[in-house]
C-alpha cells in the first residue's frame, strides 16, 4: 500500500467515531466483541415462527387509567358509595394484608380514619355485538369495541409511577434497568424498510423511562420523533444549509472512499456494516420529513384524527403519522400520552374532571386510527396496544379522586392475529382485585412478542439470563 493512501482508514474511523454517531458505532462494537467472547451469534432478523404481525403500535396513558371508569364498570360502588369495605357484603372476599397497603383512607366526620368506597363517575353502555361495556367518555373507542381484546384483570408490583417503567420493561425499578419491550423488538427482528428507523418514540417521557436499549446497547433505543415534516428529528438536518449538488459531491466522496476501503481491506467486514447505519441516518433525512407531512392527507382522514381539533390536535397528529410511519414499514411505534412528572391520568382528586378531558384528547384519534388501520387492510397486520401503568382505587382519596392501584387494572389491545370483541380476566366485583385469569404486564409483552413471530427465551444474552416473570406467558385465550 502507497504511503500516500495509509491515512485514509484512520482518518475514516476517526470521522465515524466522532460525536452522536461514534456513541451508537462504540456500542455495536462492543455488543459484536461480547458477541465473539461468548461464543453467542446475535439475533438474524428473522422471526422464530411463522408470525401474525408485522408492526405495534403501543399506546400508553402516562398517570394510571381508572379502569372503574374506562373499561371495567363496577355498579357496586356507586351502590356502596361513603361505606366501609366492612360495611359491605365483600368485606370477607378482600385480603386484609393488601387492604393495609391500600391508601383508601379519609377522614370521617369525627376525625377518624374510615375506608370508604367512591362511586362511580361516568355511566357505561354496551357497545356492538360483542356488547362490550364502555364508558360514555370513550364513544369513539366503544365504537370499535367488536375489534378490541380487553383483559380486564391486569397487576402489578410498583405503586408509585416507577411502574410505567415496569409495564414497558417487566421489571420493578428497585430491579435495576433493563430493557423495554420496543428494544426487544428491535434486538429481534429485521427492517421492514431500509429508509426508516424500526422503533420510535412520540410524546413526552419522563426521566425514569426514557432509555430502551439498556444492556441491549444504545442502537436499540427508540429513535424520538415529532410530528413537524420541518424537525421532525434532533440532528436530522444539517447544522447550517447545504446546497443539494454540494451535498451529492460530498455524500459521492465518502462513497467512493468506502469503494476504495473495501478493495484495500475486504476484510473490515464489520465497519462496512457500520458504515451501513450512517447511510440510513442520511437516508432518514428525508424519509422521516416525508412521513410527517399530511399534505397528501384528504380532509375527511384528518377530520377521523381530530388533527384540526384543539382538544385532541397534538395526540391525533401522532397517532396520523403511526398509521404513516406503520404504512411505510416500520417495526414499532412507542407513543406516550400526558407524560411529565406523575402523568397527566393521576387523578388522586378531581377525577371526574381529569379522566374526562384526557378521554376527550385520545378517544378520537384512538377510533379513528382502528378505522383507518382497518379500511387500509392494516390492522390484521398491526397489534395496537392501549396500556397504563396502574388502575385507581375502588376507594376515594379526597373528596374526589382515586390513589394508585396495581392489584387489578385494564389493558385493550386490538388486530394483529388477535380474537375481536373479546373480554378477558376479572376484578371482583368492587374492582379491588384481579381474581380471574391474572395477568402480570409480561403476558402483555409475551403476547406481543408471539404474535410477531418471537420466542423471548431465544433472546436471551449470555450472563444476562431472565426471570421466568421475565419473559411471562401468552395470553392464549385472546389469541385468535
Amino acid at each position: 500500500m502507497s504511503a500516500r493512501n495509509e491515512p485514509l482508514l484512520p482518518a475514516r474511523r476517526s470521522f465515524l467515531q466522532g460525536g452522536l454517531a461514534g456513541v451508537a458505532l462504540a456500542a455495536m462494537l462492543h455488543r459484536d466483541g461480547q458477541a465473539q467472547e461468548h461464543g453467542w451469534t446475535p439475533p438474524d432478523g428473522r422471526p422464530h415462527f411463522p408470525p401474525k404481525a408485522k408492526s405495534v403500535i403501543w399506546l400508553f396513558m402516562n398517570g394510571g387509567v381508572s379502569h372503574m371508569e374506562s373499561f371495567d364498570p363496577k355498579p357496586m360502588l356507586s351502590r356502596y358509595a361513603g361505606k366501609t369495605i366492612a360495611e359491605t357484603p365483600f368485606a370477607e372476599t378482600q385480603d386484609p394484608a393488601k387492604l393495609a397497603i391500600e391508601r383508601l383512607v379519609v377522614p370521617d366526620g369525627n376525625g377518624n380514619q374510615r375506608n370508604t368506597l367512591y362511586g362511580l363517575q361516568v355511566d357505561f353502555q354496551k357497545h356492538g355485538e360483542s356488547g362490550i361495556e364502555i364508558s360514555d367518555w370513550f364513544p369513539g373507542i366503544a365504537r370499535n369495541a367488536d375489534r378490541l381484546a380487553v383483559v380486564r384483570s391486569m397487576w402489578t408490583t410498583d405503586s408509585n409511577h416507577g411502574a410505567q417503567s415496569q409495564f414497558h420493561s417487566g421489571r420493578h425499578r428497585n430491579d435495576g434497568d433493563f430493557p423495554n419491550l420496543g428494544a426487544w423488538v428491535h434486538y429481534g427482528l429485521g427492517s421492514l424498510n431500509d429508509n426508516l428507523p424500526q422503533f420510535i418514540s412520540m410524546g413526552n417521557r419522563e426521566y425514569w423511562n426514557r432509555q430502551d436499549g439498556h444492556y441491549l446497547g444504545p442502537a436499540h433505543d427508540a429513535v424520538p420523533l415529532r410530528v413537524d415534516p420541518k424537525n421532525p428529528l434532533d440532528f436530522g438536518s444539517p447544522q447550517r444549509p447545504i446546497a443539494g449538488p454540494a451535498r451529492d459531491v460530498g455524500v459521492g466522496l465518502i462513497s467512493r472512499l468506502n469503494s476504495l476501503r473495501a478493495e484495500q481491506y475486504p476484510e473490515d467486514a464489520e465497519l462496512d456494516a457500520r458504515i451501513a447505519s450512517y447511510e440510513l441516518a442520511f437516508r432518514m433525512q428525508r424519509s422521516i420529513p416525508e412521513a410527517m407531512d399530511f399534505a397528501d392527507e384528504t380532509a375527511e382522514t384528518r377530520d377521523l384524527y381530530g388533527v384540526d381539533l384543539p382538544h385532541c390536535r397534538d395526540f391525533g397528529s401522532q397517532l396520523l403519522a403511526a398509521r404513516r410511519l406503520v404504512e411505510r414499514g416500520v417495526r414499532f411505534i412507542q407513543i406516550q400520552h400526558g407524560g411529565g412528572g406523575a402523568g397527566a391520568w393521576d387523578a388522586h382528586g378531581g377525577l371526574k374532571a381529569n379522566h374526562s378531558k384526557n378521554a376527550l384528547a385520545v378517544d378520537q384519534p384512538i377510533a379513528g386510527l382502528l378505522e383507518d388501520l382497518e379500511r387500509r387492510g392494516l390492522l390484521d397486520e398491526t397489534l395496537v396496544v392501549f396500556g397504563t401503568e396502574f388502575g385507581r382505587t375502588p376507594g376515594s382519596q379526597g373528596s374526589d379522586g382515586r390513589d394508585h392501584h396495581i392489584f387489578g387494572f385494564s389493558v385493550w389491545m386490538s388486530g394483529g392475529g388477535l380474537k375481536r370483541g373479546v373480554v378477558h380476566g376479572a376484578t371482583d366485583e368492587i374492582g379491588f382485585h384481579a381474581v380471574e385469569d391474572r395477568h402480570y404486564v409480561t403476558d402483555i409483552h409475551a403476547t406481543i412478542l408471539h404474535q410477531l413471530g418471537l420466542d423471548s427465551r431465544k433472546l436471551e444474552i449470555p450472563g444476562r439470563k431472565r426471570l421466568d416473570i421475565d419473559h411471562g406467558h401468552v395470553i392464549r385465550d385472546i389469541v385468535a
